[in-house]
């Protein structure tokens, strides 16, 4: 999105604020993620390969390969025997299957929020529920929710989708949801499903993760005024770009996805007295901080911390690492 912003002036370092958004960066999960494969790396030695990108976030990913994790998209490339971890986003069952026959060793990184939805679909399909999947199609997580069962899950991308939704009015219907969407979005795709289909289940708890929804409170905290919120995420990373969307929808003038400092268009400053920093879950703070920086290398005062809530969850790390680093003296 772009706005006219009229005739530059300059401002007076008094006008000027920057807002940080708190919580941001990484979650639970992501962390769990970026850790797996540093520790695999240190315990097993290089090459560790690795299914799809560990986390949506090029820096994270670039990182891991100088350290000697090679990124593949499918279990066909890599060569018997070897290790292979499978990214946050989680996997179908015939990709376990696929590196079985291949004899790999698996370590498994799907964050446990991902998990308890695939555990959902595997129920509601043994109950023989027709499952509505509130995702977006190709994304990792969404291809291996669905293989959990396949024949009983029907995608659901966008609100006008459900206009073309037909089932029988006795059919028994769940629905489900992609964990890193925007939750006003995904509630709209809820409401007018039930609608639709008053017989409709809900999961037993909200599918979309705490830290995803956190971040977008967050974001509409501090951009409900902004003049400009910069949102720090790579362009495949779902949940960064649903925050330029949650800010716009909360009343910035302008939001733009940036994945470091050096994608900034100087040109967004212009006339600009409030800007509003966030990050997507992938996102280390350092990419952060050096969008703080170039905002205080022109003149910007040092950020404000605006918090909406606090994160303590931990995840522990994949019972197959734990069990190797135990044996070799590290856990």
């Amino acid at each position: 999105m772009t706005i006219d912003l009229g005739t530059p002036r300059q401002l007076d370092d008094a006008e000027r604020e920057v807002l940080l958004a708190d919580p941001r960066g990484y979650c639970a999960g992501v962390d769990r993620a970026v850790i797996t494969v540093e520790q695999a790396l240190d315990l097993y030695g290089a090459p560790v390969y690795v299914r799809k990108q560990i986390v949506h976030n090029k820096h994270v990913v670039q990182n891991l390969e100088k350290r000697g994790a090679i990124f593949v998209e499918e279990i066909g490339e890599i060569p018997e025997g070897e290790t292979v971890v499978f990214s946050a986003h989680g996997v179908s069952p015939q990709v376990h299957r696929d590196a079985e026959a291949r004899s790999l060793k698996t370590i498994d990184a799907t964050c446990p929020l991902v998990t308890k939805v695939h555990n959902e679909a595997k129920r509601f399909a043994r109950e023989q529920y027709e499952i509505l999947l509130i995702g977006h199609d190709g994304h990792e997580e969404v291809e291996g929710t669905a293989g959990e069962a396949p024949e009983s899950i029907t995608l659901v991308e966008r609100p006008e989708d459900v206009d073309h939704l037909e089932f029988p009015p006795d059919a028994k219907l769940s629905w489900l949801s992609q964990t890193t969407l925007s939750v006003d979005e995904t509630m709209e795709i809820v409401r007018r499903l039930r609608e639709k289909f008053p017989q409709l289940e809900d999961p037993p708890s909200d599918d979309i993760c705490y830290a995803t929804q956190n971040r977008q409170v967050a974001v509409k905290q501090i951009g409900a005024e902004a003049d400009l919120v910069i949102v720090v995420g790579s362009g495949n990373s779902s949940n960064s770009v649903r925050l330029v969307e949650v800010a716009l929808e909360a009343g910035a003038k302008a939001s733009y996805r940036v994945d470091d400092a050096s994608e900034i268009d100087e040109a967004w400053l212009e006339g600009v007295e409030r800007v509003s920093v966030t990050s997507g879950a992938s996102v280390p703070d350092d990419l952060v901080q050096g969008v703080l920086d170039y905002l205080a290398d022109r003149g910007y005062p040092a950020a404000k911390a605006v918090n909406t809530a606090e994160e303590s969850l931990v995840f522990s790390l994949p019972k197959e690492l734990r069990r190797d680093m135990k044996a070799a003296g590290r856990a």
